[in-house]
């Protein structure tokens, strides 16, 4: 365990203008707060911060992050306060400690509710200041590294996972590789100890075996240099373990087959140098096609710079060289936290300068609840990625099977909102083409154009997911309260009562609601009951009705399907029939299962609890379990005016002769008539006959008319009847 002298000699070697005694004092403070805690290694839990602290020195970070690596767990596991750490340490030691308190169980297994409110929580705290995933990717790493300490498997497993899909990609995004490489590395262990040992003794073997060949290339590549009068350092890098497994899995190929195991890294005093050294090693050995990066002219999205190429190198040995200046390796190594502590930038401390970081708190706006965003981060940072052009030339970094749409919400929310087409590389494309690296991607937009449902089919990136979600609620919320009003104006007009949405004010609060319109939303998708409203606005006349009530819903009921099932002309109040097409597919309304209505049949709709509307037809024997209540009925109807058509299911029980071709003839049948089977059932099996239940794709009741009538008039057909149960 470090001590504390050496903690603050190591701050002074790279820090000349620091506060001793802050850092003093809060030596002291963790070390008494902590008292006698135990980690579950046997050291004292003090040794946890202090070296949490070491890990951040390594980095060369500021006194005031390792003064919040010394406090990080005082506010979480001791009697301590922010306001105590506030008035010892200042406001700015204050906010850095609750950016990372409460924050350390992260976890995607259970209890998703509250790892993903902390996830929030963690995410505005490093938009105000970057030091915050700096101090918390040195608690995740030291915690990785002392994992071996806990007994149980499951949870080992579980903290691994857990920093293979959050931590890993958080650290890649600041541009932290030497952080990243280790946790992968880490996980990798607790999750296949059995690949990573193989590799490990693969790799082993290797640099035993090619020891003497790394060493001939290395001694090849400087000579090289020194033949050119360039001053360069040489080194060989081998690849992680956990690097090497992905790109086996990626590629599908086995570890003899991989080629580029070994990097060498030849790093360089300035950029035209860089260049220059490209073009000797290009010059003297053939390149691999399609192996060439230029990371300087377009850096990656974390800041990462360099030139990457494989070569056929000396003795025909396929090999990856990078090439990069000595500020660029300490970036690569480093990455935000090389540009704080050795540039000293003014606004590096701020994490909204990150595009990655604005991105997931736009996430954040348009989610509906934490487990949506926990689910939508993921998708923003687990992935690989791919680069793509603005017509502009603005590099757009993408999840790998990216597409146009995903491209266009990266650009901007109001883009992807918008757009109507797209052209990669000049050519017109559908919206849903996925993007390669390098692609130059121009999109089309309308102010008509409004997102689609059916994007949310191919869309890959958590933004676009997130927009298009917020877009369809909005909907469905409209659709919900259009609904829930037209239900008490049913209710008031049954009563006698005029309606006045002024009447309802007062019973908001019993019905925990804020406002009418959520009142009308919760009627709407069925959470709230209309009956129970109206009673609550009009308790006089609900008493006065009390006796009357039963006899009042069953006429109701009755009137209802009498109606529906009539056809008649000069019936007193005229329906209005209400769309039930060009709503949002399948948002607030939905077809009933237990009768598969079709369009042609006289149908109603029944407000159901979370879904909206459900379609029954006006015979479904299931309508009776809603005679009590009939302010639920809703008086609908097919549009006939749309003109794009729609399939729907209709169900067929057969009787089938049980003999060769059969199944054949039925299908056969039922395909000549524009029919399409989607299922199929036997639910009885005789000598003779087979009785069959089928699911068949129609576009009405009169079509699906016509496809049995022809099945009447097949011979190896004894019975066809439309059944809506079962």
């Amino acid at each position: 365990m470090i001590r504390q002298y050496e903690l603050v000699n190591l701050l002074k070697s790279y820090s000349k203008n620091i506060d001793e005694d802050a850092l003093n004092r809060a030596y002291v403070y963790a070390m008494k707060m902590h008292g006698s805690q135990i980690r579950a290694s046997g050291d004292p839990y003090f040794s946890h911060p202090l070296e949490v602290a070491a890990i951040l020195t390594e980095m060369k970070l500021d006194e005031a992050s390792i003064i919040t690596a010394l406090l990080h767990d005082t506010v979480e596991d001791t009697d301590a306060t922010l306001d105590d750490i506030g008035r010892l340490f200042g406001e700015e030691i204050k906010k850095l400690v609750d950016g990372v308190t409460k924050l350390n169980r992260i976890e995607l297994q259970n209890k998703q509710n509250k790892q993903a409110e902390n996830f929030r929580k963690l995410i505005l705290a490093i938009s105000e200041d970057i030091r915050v995933l700096l101090v918390k990717l040195a608690d995740r790493l030291h915690n990785m590294r002392t994992l071996h300490h806990i007994n149980k498997p499951e949870k080992q497993r579980r903290i691994a996972m857990e920093t293979l899909e959050i931590y890993v990609p958080l650290a890649e995004r600041i541009g932290v590789s030497k952080f990243k490489e280790e946790l992968e590395d880490l996980s990798f262990k607790f999750l296949n100890m059995e690949a990573r040992e193989s590799i490990k003794k693969r790799l082993e073997f290797l640099r035993n075996e090619g020891e003497k060949v790394v060493a001939s290339i290395i001694d090849e590549l400087a000579r090289q240099m020194k033949s050119a009068k360039i001053k360069a350092e040489i080194t060989g890098r081998e690849k992680t373990p956990y690097s090497i497994w992905k790109k086996m899995q990626r590629k599908n190929v086995s570890f003899e087959q991989l080629s580029d195991i070994m990097a060498f890294r030849i790093i360089v005093d300035d950029i035209s140098t860089c260049y220059h050294v490209l073009g000797i090693i290009h010059g003297l050995y053939p390149t691999v096609p399609g192996r060439f990066k230029d990371y300087i002219s377009i850096p990656k999205p974390n800041g990462y710079r360099s030139l990457h190429t494989t070569v056929i190198g000396p003795d025909n040995h396929r090999i990856e060289v990078q090439i990069r200046t000595q500020e660029m390796h300490e970036e690569a190594e480093l990455g935000v936290a090389a540009h704080w502590a050795y540039k000293q930038e003014t606004n590096a401390k701020g994490g909204k300068q990150y595009r990655w970081l604005r991105e997931l708190m736009d996430i954040m706006e348009q989610a509906s609840h934490p487990e949506e965003f926990l689910q939508h981060t993921k998708l923003e940072l687990f992935q690989e990625q791919v680069y793509c052009f603005t017509p502009a030339g603005d590099l757009i970094e993408l999840p790998k099977g990216a597409t146009t749409v995903d491209f266009a919400y990266a650009v901007h929310s109001k883009i992807g909102d918008t757009c109507v087409g797209a052209k990669v590389n000049g050519r017109i494309v559908p919206l849903n083409t996925k993007l390669k690296n390098g692609d130059q991607v121009e999109i089309r937009t309308s102010k008509k154009q409004t997102p689609s449902p059916n994007w949310e089919r191919f869309v890959v990136t958590g933004k676009a997911h997130s927009r298009i979600r917020r877009f369809i609620r909005q909907q469905q919320q409209e659709q919900y309260a259009s609904l829930g009003k037209a239900m008490l104006q049913k209710i008031c007009k049954q009563e006698d009562v005029s309606f006045n949405e002024k009447k309802f004010t007062p019973i908001l609060k019993q019905f925990k609601t804020q406002d009418i319109d959520k009142l009308y939303i919760g009627l709407g998708s069925g959470h709230i009951n209309a009956r129970e409203v109206f009673k609550a606005a009009f308790p006089d006349k609900a008493a006065e009705n009390a006796k009357n009530i039963r006899e009042l819903k069953e006429q109701d009921f009755q009137k209802t399907k009498d109606e529906n099932i009539s056809n008649k002309k000069g019936k007193k109040g005229k329906k209005v029939p209400m769309p039930i097409k060009g709503l949002i597919p399948g948002m607030a309304l939905h077809y009933a299962r237990c009768c598969h209505p079709l369009p042609g049949d006289k149908i109603v709709g029944i407000v159901t609890t979370g879904k909206g509307v459900t379609i029954h037809t006006i015979d479904c024997e299931s309508l009776e379990s809603f005679a009590d209540t009939p302010e639920r009925w809703i008086d609908v109807a097919w549009d006939s005016g749309q003109d794009t058509p729609e399939t729907h299911i209709g169900r067929l029980d057969i009787t089938l002769a049980n003999e060769p071709g059969s199944l054949g003839t039925l299908s056969t049948v039922i395909g000549s008539k524009d029919g399409n089977i989607t299922n199929l059932k036997i639910i009885n099996r005789q000598i003779d006959f087979w009785d069959i239940l089928v699911d068949v794709y129609v576009r009405d009741s009169k079509h699906l008319d016509e496809i049995i009538k022809t099945l009447r008039a097949t011979p190896e057909i004894t019975a066809v009847r439309r059944t809506k149960g079962r």
